[in-house]
C-alpha cells in the first residue's frame, strides 16, 4: 500500500540534533490509490542495499623539472617551465554503476508520478542528460547524494526533495519518537540576518531547561563563537561528546544577554507538546497547546494528553492551537490530531485523474469536538500545518488569527530507492471540502484577523496573536 507524507517546506528551520533516506520501494503516508477507509496508513516494508564503498583518489604528479647549471650564463637565455601535470581521478566504476542504478531509478519516478506534467516548466529529459553525465565523470558517494539533491531541487516547487541513506534512518527515527543524541536538547529556527538561533521547543529534563533556556529565547554564541557564521548554523557548537561543557550567551526578549554553563548530556524521547491553562479578562480558562509539526507519530498521544490534563481541575472555556511554525510531516499524525476537533470529510486529495476524499471519524476529548477554536497561523505554518489550519477554517470550526501563510500543499509521495536514500515526491495537492475559488498552493491560508508577532522579540507574555485570540474568547 502506498503511504504518503506531507513534508516540511525547505526553510530556515533547524533541528538542533543529530536527527536529521525501483526497485523503489513507495512508502505513502496520505492517499491510497483507492479512498482509505480510516484517518491512518499502514507502510510496505523497505527494500534496501548495502552501499558499495567508493573511493576518489588523485594520482600526484610523478614529473619533475631538473635544471641543467651552466659556467656562464648567457644573458640572451630564457627558461622554459616544464608543464605540471593534472592529477587524475580514479573513477571506481562499481560505484559509479551503483549510482547510475538509482539514478535511473529517480528520475524515472520523477517522469512518471510528479504532480505537474510540464515538471515546472523544466525539461526534465535535457536534466537526465546533463545529471547522467557527471555521474559517469565520477563522483564520490557524498557528491552523488548532493548532485542528487541538486537534480530534486530543480523541479522547483519548494517541497519535493532527496536523502541520503543517512539522512533517511534520521528521518525515520525522528518520525518514530526515537530522537537520540548528544547535546543541550533545544529545537529551534536560524535567523541569519541577527545571527542567531530562535528557541521554539525545550525538551523537558534537558540541558537546556536546566540551564534557564525558555521558547522564544535566542542563543547568541557558544563558548564566545557566534552560532551562525557564512555558511550557516555551526552544528557542532551545540552537539558534542557527553559531559563535556560549554558556555552559551542567550538573550531573552527585552532582557541583556547572559551567559550560562551547560553540560551536554544525552537527548532524547518524544517531540515535546507545551502546554498551558491561560485566562482571559473575564476569567474564561482556555487551553493553550503549541504544535511544532506532525512528524512524531506520538504527537496526536501527546495532544490527548493535553486535553485532559488541561480539563482535570474545570472545564476550558476554549482551546488555542499555536500553528504557527508548523511546518508540516506526516499525514496519519495530521489525520489522528485533527480527528479530535471535526469529524467527516475533510478534504481531498488530488493526483493526475481524479480525486479521493479523506475523512475522519471524530473522537471528543472533553468536549475537544465543540469548544471555540482558536488556531494561530503565520508564515512559519507550511506544508500540513496549513492544511491543518485551512481545513478548520472551511468547516466553519475553528478562527484563524495570525499572518498569511505561504502556500505550500503538494502532497509528497515517499520513494525508497535500492541504495537506502528517499525521494520525497510532489505527487498530489490538497483541495478543501467546501468548494471555493481559492487556491491554497497559490494564495496560502488567510487567517480571519491578521495580527502581526515576531517570535524572538516577544513572550508568551507581550504575545499580540496570543492577546487577540484571548481577546476573541471574551466577545
Amino acid at each position: 500500500m502506498e503511504m504518503r507524507i506531507f513534508l516540511r517546506r525547505s526553510l530556515f528551520l533547524l533541528f538542533l540534533m543529530v536527527i536529521l533516506g525501483c526497485k523503489a520501494t513507495q512508502v505513502a503516508w496520505l492517499a491510497s490509490p483507492t479512498p482509505p477507509p480510516t484517518a491512518t496508513a499502514t507502510a510496505t516494508s523497505t527494500v534496501t542495499a548495502s552501499p558499495i564503498p567508493a573511493s576518489s583518489t588523485p594520482i600526484p604528479p610523478t614529473a619533475t623539472s631538473t635544471p641543467i647549471p651552466t659556467a656562464t650564463p648567457l644573458p640572451s637565455a630564457t627558461a622554459t617551465p616544464i608543464p605540471s601535470l593534472t592529477p587524475l581521478v580514479v573513477i571506481d566504476p562499481l560505484a559509479t554503476t551503483r549510482q547510475l542504478a538509482t539514478f535511473e531509478e529517480l528520475w524515472s519516478i520523477v517522469k512518471e508520478n510528479y504532480l505537474y506534467r510540464d515538471f515546472n516548466g523544466l525539461d526534465w529529459d535535457a536534466v537526465y542528460q546533463e545529471f547522467r553525465q557527471q555521474i559517469e565523470a565520477g563522483l564520490s558517494d557524498s557528491g552523488y547524494y548532493h548532485t542528487m539533491n541538486e537534480m530534486i531541487s530543480r523541479l522547483g516547487d519548494d517541497h519535493s526533495s532527496y536523502l541520503s541513506p543517512k539522512d533517511a534512518l534520521e528521518d525515520d527515527q525522528m518520525r518514530q519518537g526515537e530522537v537520540d543524541y548528544v547535546g543541550i536538547g533545544v529545537r529551534g529556527y536560524v535567523i541569519p540576518e541577527k545571527s542567531s538561533l530562535t528557541v521554539l521547543l525545550v525538551y523537558p529534563g534537558s540541558p537546556a531547561e536546566q540551564g534557564g533556556i525558555k521558547m522564544h529565547d535566542n542563543i547568541l554564541a557558544v563558548d564566545g563563537q557566534p552560532v551562525i557564521n557564512d555558511e550557516g548554523i555551526r552544528r557542532n557548537l551545540l552537539t558534542g561528546p557527553e559531559g563535556t561543557t560549554i558556555n552559551i550567551t542567550v538573550q531573552s526578549p527585552g532582557q541583556e544577554p547572559r551567559t550560562i554553563t551547560i553540560t551536554r548530556q544525552r537527548v532524547g524521547g518524544a517531540l515535546p507538546v507545551p502546554y498551558s491553562v491561560l485566562t482571559t479578562s473575564q476569567g474564561k480558562r482556555i487551553g493553550y497547546i503549541f504544535m511544532y509539526s506532525f512528524t512524531d507519530t506520538t504527537m496526536d498521544d501527546s495532544i490527548a494528553q493535553a486535553l485532559n490534563v488541561m480539563s482535570t481541575e474545570a472545564p476550558l472555556d476554549g482551546l488555542i492551537l499555536d500553528n504557527r511554525y508548523n511546518l508540516g510531516g506526516a499525514s496519519d499524525v495530521l489525520l489522528d490530531t485533527m480527528n479530535y476537533f471535526t469529524s467527516g470529510l475533510v478534504g481531498y486529495i488530488v493526483d493526475r485523474q481524479q480525486d479521493f476524499p479523506l475523512e475522519v471519524p471524530g473522537m471528543d476529548i472533553n468536549g475537544s469536538q465543540t469548544k471555540p477554536l482558536v488556531v494561530l497561523v503565520g508564515d512559519g505554518t507550511a506544508s500540513f500545518g496549513e492544511v491543518f489550519a485551512g481545513v478548520l477554517q472551511n468547516l466553519g470550526r475553528a478562527y484563524l488569527i495570525g499572518e498569511r501563510t505561504d502556500g505550500n500543499v503538494e502532497i509528497l509521495t515517499v520513494f525508497n530507492l535500492t541504495d537506502g536514500s528517499r525521494a520525497q515526491i510532489a505527487t498530489n495537492t490538497f483541495r478543501p471540502p467546501n468548494p471555493t475559488d481559492q487556491n491554497w498552493e497559490e494564495t496560502g491560508i488567510t487567517p480571519d484577523q491578521t495580527v502581526p508577532s515576531v517570535w524572538e522579540e516577544i513572550t508568551q507574555e507581550t504575545d499580540p496573536a496570543l492577546k487577540a485570540a484571548l481577546d476573541y474568547f471574551d466577545r
